[in-house]
């Protein structure tokens, strides 16, 4: 018998599809946005304004929302 030749890309080979989006990480998020398992909440410092005392909040990076952990168990 002749061997064949595999049809199929091994499975460690990457798509080459468009890259990835990095988007940032605030010192409040507990992952980073997009994370299965993850969501956007409201930041508990500044309450969704994204400032306090009139500079970009620190928790939130200013953007007033912090990725966190959503689900249990």
């Amino acid at each position: 018998m002749a061997d064949r030749e595999r049809t199929s890309p091994p499975t460690s080979q990457t798509s080459h599809g468009p890259p990835e989006t990095i988007l940032p990480i605030s010192p409040g998020d507990e992952a980073a946005p997009g994370t299965t398992g993850a969501g956007e909440n409201v930041c508990p410092d500044c309450r969704g304004s994204g400032r306090l005392e009139n500079r970009p909040c620190p928790t939130c990076g200013g953007t007033g929302v912090v990725e966190e952990g959503i689900g249990g168990g």
